[in-house]
């Protein structure tokens, strides 16, 4: 991974010099080393660089820095990544804070017990942004009552269940005959399949809605 880095910090400091505009450059890079193209954001970064006279295509030396990458300072630049995008990958990361990708790895997985899965929502796996709103929500609220002991007992809360209705409808199969022939009927029985809406609504002193739809 390191030296498709530098290959490309060379290439970009090569069309710097052969005046190839920044936005070419990225799209030639995409073209040659696709999924391992380095961000857009450090094409323009290293673009800019070499235009202003760098040659050097190695990081700068920080000073005091550790051994490893997984420092307290790392992690909450790697949260604070993931949060404002929960689809940038580990590559990107990687470029943008100048880690090991197997640091970064272990940072998302071993300390903030992250997981990639599919982009889909499921109520019983929040990630970690949906946990911390979860929490400011519930701080909030707990506020609230402390300044207003009786703010529960105005409280409405509502809940909604479905379920699946099922029934056997007959239905007639037809079939072709000539003008002669008794128009005999057959009938098939089939299960049908429907959904059905319970909804409810309650404060502290009893139901005050509640229908199916």
């Amino acid at each position: 991974l390191l030296l498709k880095i530098m290959e490309q910090r060379v290439c970009i400091n090569f069309c710097v010099k052969n005046g190839i505009k920044c936005s070419k450059t990225l799209e030639m890079l995409t073209v040659a080393y696709g999924e391992s193209t380095l961000s857009k954001k450090n094409v323009y970064k290293w673009y800019k660089l070499f235009q202003e006279g760098r040659e050097n295509v190695n990081d700068e030396p920080r000073s005091g820095r550790p051994s490893t990458s997984k420092t307290d300072e790392n992690v909450q630049e790697v949260k604070e990544i993931v949060l404002k995008n929960r689809r940038i990958t580990i590559r990107e990361i990687v470029d943008d804070l100048n880690i090991s990708f197997g640091s970064c790895q272990s940072i998302l997985t071993d300390v903030l017990g992250m997981t990639r899965v599919s982009a889909k929502f499921v109520p019983k796996l929040l990630n970690l942004d949906q946990k911390q709103c979860r929490m400011n929500i519930a701080q909030d609220m707990l506020n609230d009552v402390n300044d207003d002991p009786d703010l529960l007992k105005r409280v409405i809360t509502g809940d909604e269940t479905y379920e699946d209705l099922r029934r056997l409808r007959r239905l007639r199969l037809h079939r072709w005959r000539s003008s002669r022939q008794y128009p005999k009927v057959h009938f098939r029985s089939v299960l049908t399949t429907g959904k059905s809406a319970g909804t409810s609504a309650l404060y502290q002193r009893g139901i005050i809605l509640k229908g199916i739809t």
